[in-house]
């Protein structure tokens, strides 16, 4: 099929450190989306526009007709992680898994259990070529049509769901490695004005993890990249996830996206510094988390974001971002 990938997904995969394997991914991807919908039986419909920045989303209708989506993206977006994730939540809280993961995913998605390198390496591989087959939802609504308060009361009861316990290893990367790469990648991209803001998310960051390393502390399955855009309609529930960056790590982390929801009305309102704070402590409240680490992650997150866009030239999203930072 003709297939020209969205414009949002191009531009985000190319300033993604990894942009050359992504080129490659886009090249291959009409061939891809091609053996794809004839390894899950399925025939397209339309491309989901704009689509995510992590890959291309196609409404697809199954052998029976029944309505699914495929979901494909390359393999540094890490979808067997994601596979994994959904078959783990099995549709309580997030859109359902269609198709069982690749082999080497499954136990751990049943059972927490961490699978070879190799298999791991190529269920990485086969989830990225055959992709997702996942419920559909309606992709038109989402919690950020609901007025704010309802909008936040909503998405806080959809995450509330999505958190379970994991012991032992696990296939998901953990809060330390990521917010490591976060990190070395903000250290190479801040410039001389933001260095100061950045040094205090690094030392807010490390205080956060040191008291994570405790043998009595959480160690739950995340969403990762939690926000109301990320809540769809849907028919079987009301409201249900979709697009996790699975992550292994405190909950306090998968609210701190959240926090930042709407932000150019935040910006925009008088008061908005106090407003940010205000908004902190009542998902806090909601979800009986302690503020301070809430408030902590989503400063550190929000500082990643605003140097990542002033580096990848957005300067007024990076601005916006790293005044919300600055708040906190």
């Amino acid at each position: 099929m003709v297939l020209e990938p969205p414009r949002r997904l191009v531009r985000a995969l190319a300033e993604d450190p990894g942009a050359d394997d992504a080129a490659a991914w886009l090249d291959r991807l009409p061939e891809l989306v091609e053996a794809a919908t004839r390894h899950h039986g399925v025939r397209v419909e339309r491309l989901l526009q704009p689509g995510g920045r992590s890959g291309v989303v196609l409404l697809v209708r199954r052998a029976d007709d029944a309505p699914a989506v495929l979901k494909l993206a390359p393999p540094r977006a890490r979808p067997a992680a994601e596979a994994a994730a959904l078959a783990r939540w099995d549709g309580l809280g997030a859109c359902r898994l269609l198709s069982e993961p690749e082999a080497s995913t499954e136990d751990g998605a049943r059972h927490g259990a961490a699978p070879g390198g190799d298999a791991t390496g190529r269920a990485a591989t086969l989830a990225s070529e055959r992709g997702l087959l996942l419920e559909r939802l309606r992709p038109e609504i989402s919690l950020s049509s609901l007025p704010q308060a309802k909008a936040m009361l909503e998405a806080a009861e959809t995450v509330r769901r999505l958190w379970v316990p994991v012991t032992g290893e696990s296939p998901y990367e953990t809060l330390t490695a990521r917010t490591e790469r976060q990190a070395a990648r903000m250290r190479e991209a801040a410039g001389p004005l933001v260095l100061p803001l950045v040094e205090n998310a690094l030392a807010v960051r490390r205080d956060l993890l040191a008291a994570a390393a405790r043998q009595d502390a959480e160690r739950v399955l995340l969403h990762g990249a939690f926000r109301q855009a990320k809540v769809l309609a849907g028919e079987r529930l009301p409201w249900l996830a979709v697009g996790p960056e699975p992550v292994i790590g405190e909950r306090a982390y998968d609210v701190a996206r959240l926090a930042r929801d709407r932000l150019e009305d935040l910006v925009a309102s008088d008061g908005g510094a106090s407003a940010a704070r205000r908004r902190v402590t009542k998902l806090a409240e909601a979800l009986d988390l302690d503020r301070d680490r809430v408030q902590g992650w989503a400063h550190f997150r929000a500082t990643v974001a605003g140097v990542a866009a002033l580096a990848a030239g957005r300067r007024q999203e990076g601005e916006t971002l790293l005044e919300f930072a600055a708040w906190l």
